[in-house]
Order: C-alpha cells, then structure tokens, then sequence
C-alpha cells in the first residue's frame, strides 16, 4: 500500500523542500511535473510543480474522509486536482470490498473512478441514475451489484476533494469553526419561523418568472405560461433545516422531531422542502433515496449533494402546528463530510428544462440564495493545539454502534443459554425453538447482514502478526470480528470449541439448515463408519497446518489455499461469483443433505484450530448419566448428528459443537431409553465444573 508518508518523508526536511524524484503514481497523475514541494504544513497535502508553476496537489482520501464501505474499511484513494479543482487523476491505493476483490474483480472498480477525470470538484455527482434529466449534474454510471461500494467511493473522491479545495485553491471558501447552539429554543409559530428566516419562504408569481426568463427563449416563457395553467402561483417553496432543535423541535414536535434524528447520522443536515406551486421541486418520477435532478444547492461555487431519506415512506407527514397547504414534501440529507456549513450562504435553485429549438434542449434555473440567522450558531475560537482525531477504528465502531450492541445481546444470550442449560433443557420444545432462532439470527445478522463470518485467515494473520509486530489497530477495524474474535477465544477455555461451531458460526447455520430440509424431506442419511469418522476427522488438522505453514511461506499462496473454505462465497459474496466457487459451495450443502455438517466435520480448519485451543474446556456441563454407553447407545446413534459422543458415552468435546440434543434426550423421559425401561429411576448425575479436565462417569 502506497501511504502519505511515502510520498512526504523526503520532502519534511528543511535541507529538502523539494524534490525532483517524482513518484510513479504522482508522475501517472500530473505527467508533465518536474518536482515536488514539501507537505503541506496545515494539511496533508504535496504540492506538485512543472518549474516554478503550481500544478495541483496529491492527496490521500483516507486523511480527509472516513466512509465505511461494504467491508467494514474505508476505500483509500491517491487523488490528484489541479489548481482549477479538475481531477487529473485517481488510483485506489488500498480496498477491501469483496464484491471487487473476490467477484467481480477490480477491472469494473477501475472503469468507475476513470468517469470521474476531467471533471470539476464544482460539478454535482450522481451515481447511478434513472432519470437524466438534470442538465447541470454529471451522470456517473454505477457499478451492477456493487451499489454500496461505489457509492461510497464517490462520496469519499469527492468529500476528500472538496476539503482540499476549500483549504488549497481560490474561490473556495473554509469552513468556519461554527456549530448549531442545542439548547437554543423558544416556542414559535409557523409565521414567527418565516418572519425570523428560520424557515425560508420562496415565492415566485408566473408574471415574474416570465420576466426573469423572457430574456433566455420565448420559448421558456411559453412553458412557464404553460405550467401555470392560467395560475399565479409559479413556485411556492418553504424550505427549512429540520435538525435544527428550535425549527425542528416547533415545527414537527418532539416525537417526530426524535424520529427525524435517529433517521440521521451524526454531524448530517436534513433540509425539509415542501411546495405549492405549479412547478414541483421534484418530478412525478421521482425515485425516493435518490438525488433531486430539478432541486440542487450551491455554496461557495461548490455543490450541495442533496439526496432524499424517503422519510415519509411508512409515515405521513405529521406538524405541531397549522402549515400551509403542499402538494409535495421532501426531507433531503447533507452528509456530515461534505464540506457544507449551515452558517454560510446557501443558492438553492430549480431548473427548468426546455427545447431552444427541434433539437436543442435547454435548462433555466430560478435560484434563491439565504443564509441563515447567526443567532442559531455558536462561533468557536480556533483551537491553538487541536486534539488528534479520533482513530480510524474508533470511528467505524461508532458507525456501527447498533449492529455492535446487537451482537453483544445475542452473546449475553448465549452465555444465559450455556449457564443455564440445565433448565433450559427440561423442556425440548423450547430448547429446539431457542436454538432454531439463534441459527436464523446468526445467518441473516452476524452472517449476511455483519459479514461476521470468522475465517482461518483470521489465525495466520493474527500468528503472522505476532512474529511480525503486532497491532492492535488493525483488528480493530472490524469491531464485529473483534469481538467476536475475544468471545470466541475466552469460550474455548470455559466450553471448548462448541459454543462458536453450534451458535456462531454463519456457515455452520446453513448446514444445520440444510440438515433440517433433509429431515423434512425424509432424505436417508449416510452413516460414516466409526473407524472412517475417526480418521476423516484428522483431514481439517492437516489443511490447519498447511495453511498455517504457507501463510509463513507466502501470504498470497496461503490466501489462495484458503478458498477450501466455503465461507467468502456464500456467507460474504451472498454466492454472486466466479462459477467453480459457487458450485464447490453447492456441492458441500448437497452432501450435508446426506452427511450432517460434512465440511464441520471433516474439512474445516477453523474448527481444528478452535478444538486445538479449547481441547481442555474448563467447565463440561453436557449431562451424562450411569447408563450412558453401557448399555445405553442411543444418544451416540441416533441423537448426536456429528458423532461426538464416544461409545463409553462421554463427550469428545473437541468434535462437540454443543447443540444440547444428547441433554434433551436425558432429561425427557419419554424418550430417554432409561427412563422408559428401568424398573427403577436412574440418578442423573452431572458433571460438576472442575479444572481437573476429566470427564468420568459417576
């Protein structure tokens, strides 16, 4: 990975501001440079000059914005403007997008970042658009399923783009150390909030919208005659920063106004718009979520990307006080690291389109600029020594707060689960239905949803990072894996590999799934022999250390060598790649249709490694009685569908994946064989908690 330091280390040094040796990614960006200046002082930034004249600058997204793509990680590019905000070049420095690096591979990755040279930093974006109707917008073709990752790589060029413009070149404003004042608020009506300007009034007549535009085309004109309908009213706009407490909180009330913020993520505006014109501010068309192609704003002759948060998809529009009528009404986001500052000039303008001629076609813009009272704002002192900013890590665990303390439930439900097996199991029908849940929540949550699918990669690179220099911060980039991870790692000394292999594991879910399809469609399984089990068990310990091995050897070989591993392809790609790889999935699901967890049992690495580590579990409550394995084989035969049990009855709980269905079996006496036969009932004696590790029978 190419960083910011590479390309500064040489140029900090006061004996060396500039230098003539220009890297390749630089010299690809700005061919006709001579030299480099030194870093930026204020911002990560490196100067490139032709001679003596300013070319434009590099710069690293990953300094500037922070957009969590599909993986977890942030998609780092190396970007490059000259001094008139043109991009003249863009390479992605570091990604881990799956759908690119597994699926669809990078090409397509490459061809999108390529749309966006020779196009201004000024010029408003709009990826992957239905209706192109929008003259003063540039269209920029997405990426079929990849939404999320270009979306977010067009949010991090052009959020990175704009800081550097607003900090670098000229006719491009700062932004100012100025924040929304919270606690100010006094009640207000509708008109109170127009006569303050808190909530913005447009209004344009038809007679004057024909003067403005009679200048333009008599064609235009006509039109706006036309859209009036014999009607004055032209545009009628009421437009208002909602997230604002003393308009929002007035205008909306406070349930709705909490609605609105928890639509919103943190630093993010949400302007509301609403008409009664002639003349909407957004087609009949419109698509909700998307971009507004007739409704667009400008500050500091920089774009506004408005985009709609489809806020009244599930609930009509509800007000604390009487409104004027509307024909349409929109809640559109500003993201928090777009550059837009609520205390500055804002040009909100609606555009008309219209043919000049046969075969031209044209567009008008009626424009309104505001800018909102200073008295909402609270003006900051620029800081002399600002704090560092917050660790990439810490700010992706605050993106993802909510999925984090989803998870963290479901582990507290789990140790709630292995504590109190023993009442638990009492009742099968509950068991099976708590159990049956879990594996639905692992699958769709920690599986497809959190991509939190553990991996044997996740043990050489930890190993590899040991032996190499270990850093916390790079586990830390995925807090679903780290925590899982830590979980993970402290249950495999308390109850062994089981409590990951039968409850956490995404792909193990789906086994289980297609063993209870199996179940249901009365497919006959296939019983591997005792002596075949036990040696096919030993293959998952032979690829553990081959790929352990490799990975010291070549990590790229050992990556490769991973891919025995069914996980990418159906729990992080959703099964969307190259056909060998989807079919190797199907095939391990067809035969678990015959052979229970086939891959869990015989092939999985993962699983080896866990049984390596949790081989000794501290606590092994699985409830064993006197009868079990002499005489009693029915649990070990019928019950346990991984042939963990061992033919004295105990436990092997390096196979075990702790599904509780031998425990089930003891404790309903209509189907323990027990039970049912003795003339006289068996004491259930359970093995108590101990660190002697032994697994004896009482």
């Amino acid at each position: 990975m190419l960083t910011t330091s590479f390309y500064c280390v040489a140029f900090n040094s006061p004996t060396n501001q500039n230098a003539t040796t220009i890297a390749d990614d630089i010299a690809q960006i700005f061919p006709s440079a001579t030299r480099i200046g030194p870093v930026d002082t204020e911002i990560p930034v490196t100067p490139v000059y032709q001679l003596n004249e300013l070319l434009g600058y590099v710069f690293e997204s990953d300094d500037f914005v922070n957009f969590i793509g599909f993986s977890g990680q942030t998609v780092n590019l190396l970007i490059g403007i000259d001094t008139d905000g043109v991009f003249t070049g863009l390479k992605i420095l570091k990604h881990n997008e799956p759908i690119f690096l597994h699926g669809l591979g990078e090409a397509p990755m490459l061809d999108f970042i390529k749309q966006y040279l020779g196009h201004s930093v000024k010029e408003r974006f709009i990826v992957n658009a239905r209706n192109k109707d929008s003259l003063d917008a540039t269209y920029v073709d997405g990426v079929t399923k990849a939404t999320i990752s270009v979306l977010v790589i067009s949010d991090t060029i052009t959020a990175a783009a704009i800081q550097v413009a607003r900090e670098k070149l000229s006719g491009f404003v700062a932004p100012s150390n100025t924040s929304v004042n919270l606690d100010y608020y006094q009640p207000l009506d509708f008109t109170e909030l127009v006569q303050k300007n808190f909530i913005t009034h447009w209004q344009l007549s038809r007679n004057e919208a024909m003067t403005q535009a009679e200048k333009a085309s008599p064609s235009l004109t006509r039109l706006i005659n036309q859209i009036s309908d014999g009607d004055d009213n032209f545009i009628n706009l009421y437009f208002a920063f909602v997230h604002i407490p003393i308009i929002g909180k007035n205008l909306l009330g406070e349930q709705e106004y909490q609605r609105l913020i928890e639509n919103l993520k943190p630093g993010e505006h949400a302007l509301m718009v609403f008409g009664r014109g002639k003349y909407s501010f957004v087609s009949d068309d419109f698509i909700p979520q998307t971009v507004p192609s007739r409704l667009s704003g400008l500050q500091a002759t920089l774009p506004v990307d408005i985009r709609d948060i489809d806020f009244y998809s599930y609930y009509e529009p509800t007000f604390a006080q009487a409104i004027p009528d509307f024909n349409k009404i929109k809640v559109f986001r500003i993201k928090s690291q777009s550059g837009f500052e609520l205390n500055k000039e804002l040009s909100l303008s609606l555009t008309l389109n219209y043919n000049q001629s046969f075969l031209s076609k044209k567009q008008y813009s009626f424009t309104i600029n505001n800018t909102l009272p200073d008295e909402l704002f609270i003006h900051k002192e620029p800081e002399v020594n600002p704090e560092e900013n917050r660790p990439l890590w810490l700010k992706i665990w605050i993106g993802r707060s909510t999925e984090i303390m989803i998870l963290s439930g479901y582990l507290i439900f789990l140790l709630w689960v292995f504590i109190k097996q023993d009442t638990i199991t009492k009742n099968a029908n509950t068991t099976h239905k708590l159990r049956f849940a879990s594996l639905v929540f692992v699958l769709f949550f920690i599986g497809f949803y959190s991509q939190g699918q553990l991996s044997v990669i996740n043990i050489y690179t930890l190993l590899l990072s040991i032996w190499q220099g270990f850093n916390i911060n790079v586990f830390l980039l995925d807090p679903i894996i780290f925590i899982l991870w830590v979980f993970v790692f402290i249950s495999l000394f308390l109850w062994g590999r089981g409590l990951f292999c039968g409850w956490l594991c995404p792909f193990g879910a789906l086994q289980e799934f297609a063993s209870l399809v199996a179940s249901k469609l009365k497919i006959k399984q296939i019983k591997i022999k005792p002596q075949h089990h036990k040696a096919a068990q030993k293959i998952k310990y032979f690829i553990l250390f081959l790929l352990v091995g490799s990975s010291f050897y070549s990590l790229t070989l050992a990556g490769r060598l991973a891919e025995i591993e069914p996980f990418k392809t159906s729990i992080t790609l959703n099964f969307v790649r190259y056909w060998p790889f989807v079919l190797y999935v199907i095939l391990l699901l067809a035969l678990s249709l015959k052979i229970h967890k086939v891959y869990c049992r015989y092939l999985c690495p993962l699983g080896a490694g866990l049984a390596i580590v949790g081989r000794y579990p501290l606590f092994k409550w699985l409830t064993r009685r006197q009868e079990c394995g002499s005489p009693c084989q029915l649990c070990r035969n019928k019950k346990c569908g991984i042939d963990a049990i061992n033919k004295d009855g105990s436990i092997d709980y390096r196979e075990c994946i702790q599904c509780l269905e031998c425990v089930v079996t003891i404790k309903d006496p209509t189907v323990c064989v027990v039970d049912k036969y003795a003339k006289k009932r068996a004491v259930v004696v359970e093995v108590k908690p101990s660190t002697d590790f032994s697994n004896k029978l009482v």
